[in-house]
């Protein structure tokens, strides 16, 4: 089988690729649940724990904008192989690392390998017909949060059970496994790029210079994640704190309420054209913010926490399948490189958003992180208010 561009995709292909994405990014987010049970084990300070997430999305970042654009010049289906297998080799790493800088390198590494959810993107954005091309990157996105969800319901638990070495242990045979899949189902896809590498690199910034829409969809999706991931780079040390004294397996059982998130995502997509993306990217925001305030006066008590994480996970659904889906289909013969720029910007504002939460965290505790999230949130607003025209 193989693709031909606005022609459509089989059905079980999307269903597959919405799995595979999935249980590839799950990788970025088992270490989440996991920072008390490292920090004890590894006899690290909870600020050089909070560095692995923060180093996990970097070594993401970093994947988006070195290995993404070559899905416009080489085999996508190699790349894909290739990162799954490399993602296998590092989890290893982790699960048997002595000390907590061998962590952090591994870590790096794995974020770079985790990127093949953003491969699949631009694989439903360019070959989907052209009425199809959002919903069925809603269905991807889908499955990407279903696998961030899991991830942090699985690693919770395995951790309370087995231990945090076992879980990157057991990531690694699912990698396996993952590109075995990918081997017999993959089919070979056009390259939308002559030339070399370095002219390709180079043409992203002339993208990112002639294209005004998707600086402005690149930013407002970057505010968006970093307001989010706020909340869950130190809800591990709140809840271990008073008044909960809880451990990894209620922080993994708090990502089961993102699920409607993931249900969003998969719904929201055919809305996209009758009612702009502007519009989706506002309702976000003011949502993302109503969470925020909910933390701030009730984030001691559980029914408060699970009702920020729900309404802060359907901000950002709004935010991303809308933002992400006009910067692809902005420039379709360029999708890979125009995903690689919003993505890059997406996860750069998600380590911006742990980081600047640790600091909150460290000086003022849980009112810090609060006020890191709010402020990020009205970013995203003001990207969309500022820049209309």
């Amino acid at each position: 089988m193989k693709l031909e561009e606005n022609k459509g995709i089989p059905g079980s292909l999307i269903l597959a690729m919405a799995i595979l994405a999935g249980v590839t990014v799950a990788n970025l987010y088992y270490n989440q649940p996991l920072l008390e049970l490292i920090k004890q084990d590894i006899k690290a300070t909870e600020m050089a724990t909070n560095l692995i997430t923060v180093i996990t999305q970097i070594g993401y970042a970093l994947g988006l904008f070195f290995v993404i654009p070559m899905g416009d010049l080489y085999s996508r289906r190699r790349i894909i192989i290739t990162c799954m297998l490399s993602a296998a080799l590092f989890s290893v790493m982790i699960a048997f690392a002595p000390h907590i800088a061998v962590v952090w390198a591994a870590s790096l590494l794995l974020g770079v390998c985790s990127v093949v959810p953003q491969l699949f993107m631009p694989i439903a954005g360019q070959f989907s017909k052209p009425q199809d091309k959002s919903k069925n990157m809603g269905y991807i996105l889908s499955g990407l949060l279903t696998g961030i969800l899991a991830a942090r319901v699985v690693s919770g638990l395995i951790g309370h059970w087995l231990g945090w070495r076992e879980m990157f242990g057991i990531a690694a045979v699912m990698m396996l496994v993952c590109c075995g899949i990918a081997l017999r189902i993959m089919p070979e896809m056009k390259t939308n790029f002559q030339g070399n590498y370095r002219q390709l690199m180079g043409s992203i910034f002339t993208i990112v210079k002639t294209h005004p829409k998707i600086r402005v969809y690149a930013l407002r999706g970057g505010c968006a994640f970093g307001s989010m991931l706020a909340i869950w780079s130190c809800m591990a040390f709140h809840l271990a704190g008073s008044p909960f004294h809880a451990g990894s397996d209620k922080v993994g059982l708090l990502g089961l309420c993102g699920i409607v998130g993931a249900v969003v995502a998969s719904g929201v997509g055919k809305y996209i054209p009758k009612y702009g993306i502007r519009r989706f990217s506002l309702i976000g925001a003011l949502l993302q913010l109503v969470a925020w305030a909910v933390c701030l006066f009730w984030g001691n008590t559980y029914a408060g926490l699970v009702t920020a994480v729900i309404v802060l996970d359907i901000g950002l659904q709004c935010q991303q399948i809308s933002n992400q889906s006009g910067c692809i289909q902005e420039l379709p013969e360029a999708a890979n490189r125009c995903n690689t720029i919003f993505m890059t910007t997406y996860f750069i504002g998600g380590s911006l958003g742990t980081f600047l939460a640790g600091f909150g965290w460290t000086y003022l505790g849980w009112a810090g992180v609060c006020v890191v999230g709010i402020v990020l949130a009205l970013c995203s607003m003001l990207v969309s208010l500022l820049f209309h025209r």
